[in-house]
């Protein structure tokens, strides 16, 4: 990923969802966030950065070898500077485990969030790698489910994740931002952060709510 996208994922990163989600408000720009029953496997959890996308389905037709390889490549896809975001179209298995972060972590792939399962919870948490799913169950993907698609469009909850997309994922929820606005829709956060900070600093100081929001126009 070329350095001023890093950068952008940085900035993005420090950045909270709420804030984001508000200044994406404030601009007239469409929300797009994903339902709130996908959450970090830690609350603690936080990713940011552009989308990797993989859509699988259930395939009771593959062997354990076949199954496994092909999981494997799931994660030789998935770039560095990314986060990968899963449309696995299945509601029994994990899509996700433990040394699946540790290979991700390594190659400096940025988070990963599933519409749908993860396993060995403790070990990803140890790991410190960001994952975001919607369950958690000991069932894996051996001789059950494939990936067919990467790098295209998928759908979870009522919204289309785009791999032009950008996504932040933390404890408030995970939204995403549209690639070609990232950087107005950053830039805005920020700003609108560093005036809640000084806000923040008014009322600690004993100054009156409504006469702070008058100051500053945030809250």
């Amino acid at each position: 990923m070329p350095s001023s996208a890093a950068s952008l994922a940085d900035r993005l990163h420090a950045c909270h969802s709420s804030v984001v989600h508000d200044v994406m408000k404030d601009m007239g720009l469409r929300i797009r966030v994903l339902p709130r029953s996908i959450v970090g496997v830690d609350p603690r959890m936080k990713c940011a950065g552009p989308v990797f996308t993989v859509r699988g389905r259930p395939d009771p037709t593959l062997d354990k070898h076949t199954s496994l390889y092909e999981w494997a490549g799931v994660l030789s896809k998935s770039p560095a500077g990314h986060v990968v975001v899963c449309q696995p179209q299945d509601d029994v298995r994990a899509l996700f485990g433990g040394l699946s972060a540790e290979a991700l972590k390594i190659k400096g792939v940025r988070g990963y969030i599933a519409d749908g399962g993860c396993r060995d919870i403790q070990a990803i948490i140890d790991e410190d790698f960001p994952v975001f799913a919607r369950y958690a169950t000991p069932i894996d993907i051996v001789c059950a489910w494939r990936a067919e698609a990467f790098g295209e469009p998928v759908s979870i909850g009522s919204h289309t994740v785009f791999p032009t997309d950008m996504i932040l994922a933390d404890r408030d929820g995970i939204i995403l931002v549209d690639g070609d606005a990232a950087e107005e829709i950053i830039a805005a956060a920020e700003k609108k952060m560093n005036t809640e900070g000084e806000m923040v600093k008014a009322i600690r100081a004993g100054e009156d709510p409504q006469q702070a929001y008058l100051r500053f126009g945030v809250f």
